[in-house]
C-alpha cells in the first residue's frame, strides 16, 4: 500500500528546522477550526488552572491528515521535554492502514486520553435533507449527484464512518462521492460555500457550527444523544442505522522524551481530569468523559489500532 511518506518529507525537514521555544507547546496536526484544534485547546485551559505553568502555545502543523506532524516528532525533536501533539481515533486509524509509513504505536509515548468525541452527520441548514432517511435516499436514487466531505482520504476516520452507515442502509460506499479536506474546519468551510454537501465528522466540532445555527446535524453516531448542543438531534441507531462510532481524543510525546518528563505530564493530566474546572471546560469544548493516562493508555491505543487494522481489512483498504 502506498503511503504519504514521500509526499511529506520535503514539509518536514521545513517544518522541524526551527528549535522549540521555551515554554509548554501543543501541536495539532491539522488547521485550525477542527477537532484537533479542539484538544490542544482543552489541554492550554486545563494548564491554565495549574498558577505554576508556564502558558501553553499552540503551533499548527497540519499536512497528510497528520503525517506531517508524526514524523516532525519522530525524526526531528524526539526528545522535547514539553512539546505535546493532538490525536484522536483518526490518527490510530492511519496508523493501522500504514498511511504514516512503517510507524507504529509504539514509536511515540502515549500521555493522556482528555475525552471522547462521537461521529456525526451534517448538512448545511438550509439543505433539502432534514433527515438521515432523506440524504439516504438520496444516495440510493443519485449517489453522483451529493457531495460528501471527509477529513482525509478514503479509509480515513470521517470516510469510515460514512461508508458504515451506507452499508447499513444497503448502499455500496463505493458509489459515493467524497471529497478529501484537511482537518475538521476546512470541511465545514467546504459545506458552507456549498462546495460539499454533507459532511462526515466529529460532535465537537458540529457543537460549533449547530450553535451558531450554520448546520443541521442529520445524527449523531453515539449510543444514546448526546447532552447539550445536540441534544435535540437523533442517534443513527434511532433512526434505524445502527452504527456507533466513539473517538477517543488525547495527547501524545516524542519517543526520547525522558521518564521522569513523561511522569510530569502524566501526573499533571491525572489531576486535572479529576477537577471540576477540567470537567466544565471538557464539555464547553464539546467532549464527554474519558480520560486514560501513560500505561492505561498505551495498552488501549494498542488494542485500538489493532481492531481498525481489522476493519480496514474488511473494508478492502489494505491486505
Amino acid at each position: 500500500m502506498k503511503t504519504l511518506l514521500p509526499a511529506i518529507l520535503t514539509v518536514c525537514l521545513l517544518a522541524t528546522a526551527a528549535p522549540s521555544q521555551a515554554g509548554p507547546e501543543c501541536i495539532v496536526p491539522s488547521k485550525p477550526g477542527g477537532a484537533m484544534d479542539l484538544t490542544c485547546k482543552l489541554a492550554r485551559k486545563a494548564m491554565q488552572a495549574d498558577k505554576a505553568a508556564a502558558p501553553m502555545r499552540l503551533t499548527y502543523l497540519p499536512g497528510g491528515i497528520g503525517a506531517v506532524a508524526w514524523h516532525s516528532l519522530v525524526s526531528q525533536r524526539r526528545s522535547e521535554p514539553d512539546t505535546l501533539v493532538a490525536f484522536s481515533g483518526g490518527s490510530l486509524l492511519n496508523l493501522a492502514q500504514g498511511k504514516f509509513g512503517k510507524a507504529t504505536a509504539a514509536d511515540v509515548r502515549w500521555v493522556a486520553a482528555l475525552g471522547a468525541d462521537y461521529g456525526m452527520i451534517a448538512v448545511r441548514s438550509d439543505s433539502q435533507f432534514r433527515t438521515l432517511g432523506d440524504l439516504l435516499d438520496a444516495l440510493r436514487r443519485h449517489p453522483k449527484k451529493v457531495l460528501i466531505g471527509v477529513s482525509g482520504t478514503i479509509g480515513s476516520q470521517d470516510w469510515l464512518k460514512m461508508a458504515l452507515v451506507a452499508r447499513h442502509a444497503g448502499i455500496d460506499p463505493k458509489v459515493l462521492r467524497f471529497v478529501a479536506l484537511e482537518g475538521g474546519g476546512e470541511a465545514f468551510t467546504a459545506m458552507d460555500a456549498n462546495y460539499v454537501h454533507v459532511i462526515s465528522g466529529d460532535a465537537s466540532e458540529a457543537t460549533l457550527y449547530a450553535a451558531a445555527g450554520k448546520v443541521r446535524v442529520l445524527a449523531v453516531l453515539s449510543g444514546q444523544r448526546l447532552p447539550g448542543v445536540l441534544a435535540a438531534v437523533p442517534t443513527a441507531r434511532e433512526q434505524g442505522i445502527d452504527v456507533v462510532w466513539p473517538v477517543i481524543r488525547g495527547l501524545w510525546m516524542g519517543p526520547q522524551v525522558s521518564d521522569a518528563d513523561y511522569r510530569r505530564w502524566v501526573g499533571s493530566f491525572e489531576r486535572m481530569a479529576g477537577t471540576p474546572e477540567f470537567a466544565k471546560a471538557r464539555a464547553a469544548y464539546g467532549l464527554y468523559p474519558f480520560t486514560l493516562t501513560g500505561a492505561a493508555l498505551t495498552e488501549h491505543v494498542k488494542k485500538a489500532v489493532d481492531d481498525y487494522t481489522r476493519l480496514a481489512i474488511e473494508f478492502k483498504l489494505m491486505r
